[in-house]
């Protein structure tokens, strides 16, 4: 996993322990970037996980015209470069178009591509040439056999540094299931394996135009993913889930992030001794 090696080349990698991605689902503004940021890094420094910063510069897959979808772009991006440099952190967020790519690529370390844009082949192929690590989601619609040719896309366009992320399946119009086979299956084309343990507890097409969640059960996923393999979590985080401008129904409340991750270490320990 040398793509692993060099994101956390400033930090004390622990190749035995499952890395984190984490941070606010939008960048709301500066002040909470900085809390979130502090606050997660000092947990992951104790626990000696490797910690990539999460947020979004924009939300484009809103489900309602009213739903906040950001501060602008450059804004964003420049308030998620600065948490990087002020904290020694590699940051992410999601791109939404080719064109985004280059931009994108100035500010983050990681380009994260939407589960419903895993198909794009220009996006993919955009982001590849960049020379960022690629992070993949993958579709809710998809297989994690389907996920190869997502890999092999980003590999002909010269770029071996792929992640990919099981976020769920959808199952009927309003939830989401997650069948964890796709961990090993995605792990067999070559690429570490994240689970997102917030946005496959989604439920989305709510008649209110707002999607719904099951944050009480963010923690069952994500022992799940470490006792069946994975490399990764994703887990977005708020200190008041409540008044978060995004996801805020199924987002972890800041403060139970420590103990959940304690219990994950110690799970990954057992993991690690049967391997």
């Amino acid at each position: 996993m040398e793509q692993l090696k060099e994101l956390f080349k400033d930090q004390q990698y622990n190749p035995d322990n499952f890395f984190l991605i984490a941070g606010p689902c939008v960048i709301e503004d500066e002040e909470l970037l900085n809390t979130v940021a502090d606050r997660v890094s000092r947990i992951c420094k104790r626990l000696e996980i490797p910690y990539i910063f999460k947020a979004s510069y924009r939300k484009a897959n809103r489900t309602s015209i009213h739903s906040f979808t950001g501060i602008g772009d450059v804004e964003g991006l420049d308030l998620l470069q600065k948490i990087g440099q002020d904290f020694n952190l590699p940051v992410t967020s999601d791109i939404h178009s080719a064109a985004e790519a280059a931009m994108a690529a100035a500010y983050v370390d990681v380009l994260q591509i939407p589960a419903f844009l895993c198909r794009q082949t220009d996006i993919l192929i955009a982001a590849a040439e960049t020379g960022k690590v690629v992070n993949v989601k993958k579709g809710q619609f998809l297989s994690g056999e389907g996920m190869k040719f997502a890999v092999e896309k980003i590999r002909q366009a010269g770029n071996n540094n792929i992640l990919l992320t099981e976020r769920g399946t959808t199952f009927g119009y309003q939830d989401l299931i997650v069948d964890y086979r796709n961990i090993p299956i995605m792990k067999a084309h070559g690429a570490p394996v994240v689970m997102d343990c917030t946005h496959s507890l989604q439920q989305p097409n709510q008649a209110g135009g707002v999607t719904g969640g099951n944050p009480q059960l963010i923690g069952t996923i994500a022992k799940a993913a470490i006792a069946t393999g994975a490399d990764g979590l994703f887990i977005e985080t708020h200190p008041v889930p409540a008044k978060a401008k995004s996801d805020g129904a199924n987002v972890l409340q800041l403060d139970l992030l420590e103990p959940l991750l304690e219990q994950l270490v110690a799970i990954r320990k057992v993991v690690a001794k049967q391997q």
